[in-house]
């Protein structure tokens, strides 16, 4: 099929590129941004006029429930929802049921994606058979099914040595390890430690649960000489051990959740299960220093950390409810507004979710390397068009996707998908 999209502002934060253009599409393909060839006829014409057309989103932490956990998320409406979302390519955790340890599964799983012709699956592989943290899969055999790195997801690695040879493995064959940060003995609160929680009587995490498992990453990083993609981080001094690693050399990449990013920990309340998340909403010092870490480039990509939960186990006592909260549709409104409020601009709000993020994969992308998350002549035509003026309101029950708690319900937030591309196919249409 051919496409071209006339009049829409075009946005490539990895080439600085920001014009008034025309995109011309074919065969998956873009063809031409800017002058596009007069012969160029096209099946489909789209008027982006006031109008941003931007590379599709890459969101590197979505749990999608399935296979195991149907009840919370089914991957038709997940990767429904992302679409909807401007996200093109998504990574997903590997704490399903059955855990992502085996190659088949890892198969299996793909196939059923590209069934779907939504979003871009790319999952990550277990780290630990079972997650159990004793014994290594078969990390090469799981790269060549498709992973595109190795997690623990929310569990962490209790015995070093076992972190130690994953660790030695990875770096070995130069494939990637995720972890997300958290001291397993400190980290079995529900709220951040500090007056709130102490005040509610929540069993507090310390800042201190980040950072000690982050000087072990560390030092097992400079033994291995690992690549290592940190998760989620959420405190102040985190993000300060991050950016003495990067001033090593240390090849250390990190993110941060939409959540962590927006909210404190006074936005509990009294005791909103919407606020239930991992990691725990902290202090407004430290999400004033993940926003400031954001802009100047420390922490190289925003994600949605989506991760659905059903109606009875959200309806729960705070510290009994499960942790999670929905998205994927709201990420890219959520870039936005950060790039609003902090003065960071359009440009660099949408780098954090489309080329760094990209970035991040790096080789594990294979083909897709060279043209995820940017908009490149004879590149992949994943793309998004949103309109930055039209501005919405969160209502749960409106969202696609099967989870339905948000902390951001109510919020009014900026920008509206109008279509998304998944190699040059339409993915997704907003309703007129």
């Amino acid at each position: 099929m051919k496409l071209l999209i006339r009049g829409g502002r075009v946005v490539d934060p990895a080439r600085n590129f920001d014009e008034i253009a025309d995109v011309a599409v074919a065969a998956g393909r873009i063809v031409a941004i800017g002058q596009v060839p007069k012969d160029f006829a096209p099946n489909r014409s789209i008027d982006a006029k006031g109008c941003v057309v931007a590379p599709g989103l890459v969101d590197l932490a979505a749990r999608l429930r399935e296979p195991g956990h149907e009840h919370e998320g089914m991957l038709e409406s997940e990767l429904a929802a992302a679409v909807a979302g401007g996200i093109t390519s998504l990574v997903c955790m590997p704490d399903t049921d059955p855990v992502l340890d085996e190659a088949g599964l890892v198969e299996m799983l793909r196939q059923r994606a590209e069934k779907l012709h939504q979003s871009r699956l790319l999952p990550l592989g277990a780290l630990t058979r079972g997650l159990k943290g004793e014994v290594l899969t078969e990390m090469v055999q799981l790269s060549e099914s498709g992973c595109v790195g190795f997690s623990q997801a929310e569990i962490p690695l209790v015995n070093t040595q076992v972190l130690q040879r994953a660790m030695q493995y990875a770096s070995t064959f130069g494939l990637s390890v995720w972890l997300r940060p958290q001291d397993y003995h400190l980290g079995r609160g529900v709220a951040a430690s500090g007056p709130l929680a102490t005040r509610l009587g929540l069993a507090g995490v310390p800042v201190a649960a980040e950072t000690i498992a982050m000087h072990t990453i560390f030092e097992l990083m400079r033994v291995t000489k690992s690549r290592v993609h940190l998760c989620r981080i959420s405190s102040a001094a985190g993000i300060e051990l991050v950016r003495r690693a990067k001033d090593e050399g240390l090849p250390v990449t990190c993110d941060i959740s939409i959540n962590s990013l927006h909210l404190t920990d006074l936005d509990i309340g009294y005791f909103d299960t919407r606020m239930r998340l991992q990691p725990p909403l902290r202090q407004q010092k430290d999400r004033d220093a993940l926003r400031e870490a954001l802009e100047d480039g420390t922490i190289d990509a925003l994600v949605s950390d989506h991760c659905p939960v059903d109606e009875d186990a959200k309806n729960l006592p705070f510290a009994e409810s499960e942790p999670g909260a929905t998205g994927l549709e709201l990420l890219l409104s959520l870039a936005l507004k950060w790039g609003q409020e902090s003065g960071a601009g359009l440009v660099r709000a949408l780098s954090v979710v489309t080329s760094e993020p990209a970035r991040v994969l790096g080789d594990s992308l294979g083909s897709l390397r060279a043209s995820a998350g940017q908009l490149v002549v004879g590149g992949v035509a994943d793309l998004c068009v949103f309109d930055p003026a039209a501005e919405w309101t969160v209502q749960p029950q409106a969202l696609i996707s099967q989870g339905r708690h948000t902390p951001f319900a109510g919020y009014e937030l900026p920008g509206r998908v109008r279509h998304t591309f998944v190699n040059g196919q339409l993915a997704f249409q907003a309703a007129e």
